[in-house]
């Protein structure tokens, strides 16, 4: 996980120095170092990460390296912070408040120069020289007046001022420590010699290679009590065994634990299929493999003979006892595997291809991972026609869909409410009576479990070994008991995170700051995702793109379950329980996030000092709100919260506000409330104006009136959404037409709403007839979907002509009145991008 967190920071640090060049001319240079220093470690941490989870001395190392990326992260964001305060004296200022910063122990850091702030100060006498230097040139020989005239020169001035903040907060200085910093980290690989560590390979006592045994399924274990698949397993050997006589590819795909291993051996094992092949081989390939390897186990694990002097010298030995038969056998399996690691790939695929010419074989190929494992060896099995499959068992829909030009695909279901309850069952009560509270219990744990058979069948194996007083127990905290139990739950499970991108990591852990068995809305996910920095674009892309792209890996890796479709598009989607508590403990690992449930927690974890984003899931009421949370904090996303009178919207924001000034995302999904006064007009507090960083300001329900004029302080601002059930007007300063960055605007707008501006703008979301009418269309390039609705009546028809002048739109959405109607549809047909009309 610190490879994604390590990545982040360095494409952050790589957008500052872009985007912020001006403000970072005086450290470009050293901030380039970090930048620099922080990608070299990035070569080790891969292998690091694999490796840790074995070796205390590497999950040390690499912690240390993610504390100091979060520190550069911090100290890049109040760096700016503060600069912003220098040129901003409208925003409300409590310095007492900003962020303190990279707190790094002097002792822990040798005793160098600090070659940074050396070249501050020489920037600093360069920058005076040069203002002397034109004194000089400008011809006037007189002696610069005590009075000193403003500069002319806004970028002269603007250095100017970045100079000031750069020695005022040394910022020099502590670039320095975080680099000094990282070099001792680095002693310390050399120091404890980690690489060597990593070199030992995995050995039989590695804690990886047992899991990775435990893991590899062979042919000869066939398991007994198979519940379910049936419907399954009568399609695929209908493809077996029929059909075309070309050899053909079967892909079993679906989420981790869900059996297709199970059924695989349930196909393989059916007379109907042995007497069908004349040879049957398995093997199981996983994330790491050699090809070599593979096709060695292949001859392994079926039935071929290496040499025909073998066969030949047991023809002239019938008479030979039972006991003298194996010997021998035994004997010629011993020679022939010794002659398999003397031969090379190539001898290995060339025996294999002649030894299979002309017969009908089955392969199967269990736990594939990347798309080109098959097509490695598949020069070694020849198409004959003789109606020879292979079946390939795999958790990523693009490797079952690409295994082969001839194949198959087949996407294994989850186990439904009887066929769940019966599996927990046969574990549980063995098939014995159990009184009614167990049950009830029993079947309110599967529930939880949603279908997925190797959940049920750990559930079912743990409470087989309990007293019926401890079953409320579990109860409670069934992931937490299923992970204890099962060491290969966790195993399985955390190698599909493994095999994730950098950015699909962070994607993934995102999903788990949802509450359980939550509805997860695309479209919001996309906008949360993007302003928290963790989408990276290359040149034509753009952002919203580039997160449907990363979220149909994911559900291509059956990691993210779609929930629902709108007009062919993914709506909402859903993350099996079991996964999300898999994204929460590698979130806790890597401080990612905090989550917190009043519910459940009486007092707030250590953790909650150090995490950057937080998830509460209790009424703020319940709990003390801001107090014990890290101020450092980049994200806060509270669910389930009630905005009524006992709230306090005005009690509660202004303090947040002041106290979190590095947000990027402050999220509060609200319910509706009965005890909301709908007449009464609440304000944003101005100290909403300190937040600069923010980039997403979600205050669904809580019924926001007004705004005041510091709202124009969140330059960086991409995503307003302030909905609320039934109609609130928002009075929106005319000032956010200087907000530029704003991609999404969600409101119920009456009035003037001036976005005419906003030329990233791409959705605008239940605005007011009347304030469409002000807007000028011209201006709105960009916009991707627009909702338009009507609460009074109209004097004429809506003419949608205006809308025909949006060339991006691809969503449009107007409600009208029941004796309301339009002038025409055909300025529709100039939206050619049009994919979605309500």
């Amino acid at each position: 996980m610190v490879d994604a967190v390590i990545s982040f920071v360095v494409n952050k640090i790589g957008d500052y120095v872009i985007q912020e060049a001006v403000r970072f001319h005086g450290v470009k240079k050293e901030v380039e170092l970090l930048k620099n220093e922080l990608e070299w470690m990035q070569s080790f941490l891969e292998d690091a990460e694999r490796k840790q989870v074995d070796d205390a001395v590497i999950r040390k190392w690499v912690s240390d390296i993610r504390d100091v990326a979060y520190d550069i992260e911090d100290l890049l964001d109040t760096y700016v912070l503060k600069i912003e305060e220098e040129e901003a004296p409208n925003i409300v200022q409590m310095k007492e408040e900003t962020p303190d910063t990279v707190q790094i122990n002097q002792s822990e850091i040798p005793k160098t120069g600090r070659r940074v702030s050396a070249s501050i100060k020489k920037f600093s006498s360069i920058f005076k020289c040069q203002k002397k230097s034109n004194h000089k040139e400008s011809g006037n020989h007189t002696e610069p007046s005590s009075h000193t005239e403003p500069s002319s020169n806004p970028v002269s001035s603007f250095f100017s001022k970045g100079e000031k903040v750069v020695n005022q907060h040394n910022i020099g200085k502590k670039i320095e420590e975080i680099r000094e910093k990282l070099s001792d980290i680095s002693r310390k690989r050399e120091q404890y010699r980690l690489e060597d560590i990593g070199n030992k390979g995995e050995g039989k006592d590695n804690v990886l290679y047992r899991l990775k045994e435990l893991r590899r399924a062979t042919s000869f274990v066939v398991e007994d009590g198979v519940v379910g698949f049936e419907d399954d397993a009568e399609k695929l050997l209908a493809k077996l065994v029929g059909g075309g006589q070309r050899r053909g590819v079967i892909s079993i795909y679906g989420m981790g634990g869900l059996g297709k291993t199970t059924l695989a051996k349930k196909l393989y094992h059916n007379n109907i299929v042995k007497n069908k092949f004349q040879d049957r081989a398995w093997v199981s390939v996983s994330q790491d493999y050699k090809t070599e390897d593979i096709l060695r186990r292949i001859i392994k694990s079926s039935n071929i003979v290496l040499g025909k002097e073998d066969e030949e010298s047991l023809t002239s030995k019938k008479k030979m006892s039972a006991e003298e038969w194996e010997r021998v056998q035994q004997k010629i399996k011993e020679r022939q595997f010794k002659e398999l690691e003397k031969m090379s790939q190539e001898d290995l695929e060339r025996y294999l291809q002649k030894y299979l010419k002309g017969r009908s074989y089955l392969l199967v190929i269990d736990d594939v991972w990347h798309k080109d494992a098959w097509e490695s060896f598949k020069r070694a099995f020849p198409d004959d026609n003789n109606g020879s499959r292979v079946v390939i068992t795999t958790r990523n829909r693009e490797v079952a869909e690409r295994a082969d030009e001839n194949v198959y695909v087949h996407k294994l279901r989850f186990l439904n409410t009887d066929e769940s309850w019966k599996l927990f069952c046969s574990k549980a009560f063995q098939n014995s009576n159990a009184d009614e509270g167990l049950k009830r219990l029993g079947g309110e744990m599967v529930e939880k479990c949603r279908g997925l058979p190797l959940a049920i069948v750990v559930l079912g194996g743990l409470l087989s070994t309990k007293k019926p007083h401890e079953w409320r127990r579990v109860h409670h905290h069934i992931w937490q008991h299923l992970r204890d139990d099962s060491i290969q739950i966790s195993f399985l499970l955390a190698l599909s995170f493994t095999d994730l991108s950098s950015e699909l990591k962070l994607c993934f852990l995102y999903l788990s700051l949802f509450p359980e068995d939550f509805e997860i809305h695309v479209e919001k996910l996309t906008r949360l995702l993007i302003a928290e920095g963790f989408i990276q674009v290359t040149e034509g892309q753009l952002m919203e793109e580039v997160v449907e792209s990363h979220l149909q890996q994911l559900i291509d890796r059956s990691l993210v379950q779609i929930e629902k479709r709108c007009w062919g598009r993914i709506a909402t989607c859903r993350v099996h329980d079991l996964l999300r508590d898999l994204a929460i403990q590698k979130a806790k690992e890597s401080n990612f996030a905090y989550y917190y449930d009043a519910t459940i927690h009486s007092n707030p974890s250590p953790a909650i000092l150090s995490c950057r984003r937080q998830a509460v899931y209790s009424e703020v009421e319940r709990h003390l709100w801001f107090q014990d949370y890290n101020q450092l904090s980049r994200s806060f996303l509270f669910f389930k919260q009630k905005w009524d009178e006992s709230l306090k919207v005005t009690q509660h924001l202004p303090p947040l506000f002041t106290r979190f000034r590095l947000l990027r995302v402050l999220d509060v999904e609200g319910s509706e409330s009965k005890d909301v006064v709908r007449e009464s007009k609440k304000s944003l507090p101005k100290e909403i104006g300190k937040l600069i960083h923010l980039k997403y300001l979600g205050l669904r329900n809580a019924y926001i009136y007004h705004f005041p004029s510091s709202f124009v302080n969140l330059k960086r601002l991409q995503t307003l959404d302030i909905y609320g059930i039934g109609w609130i007007f928002h009075e929106v300063p005319i000032e956010i037409c200087k907000l530029t960055g704003l991609k999404h605007v969600i409101g119920n707008f009456h009035g003037s709403l001036p976005v005419d501006n906003l030329r990233n703008l791409q959705t605008l979301k239940y605005i007011n007839i009347e304030c469409w009418s002000k807007i000028n269309p011209d201006k709105l390039g960009n916009l991707r979907e627009l909702r338009i609705e009507s609460d009074l009546p109209l004097p004429k028809e809506f003419d949608l002509t205006p809308i025909g002048k949006l060339k991006s739109l691809q969503i449009l959405s107007v409600t009208l009145l029941s004796d309301q109607s339009f002038v025409s549809l055909q300025a529709l047909a100039y939206c050619t991008c049009l994919v979605d009309l309500r």
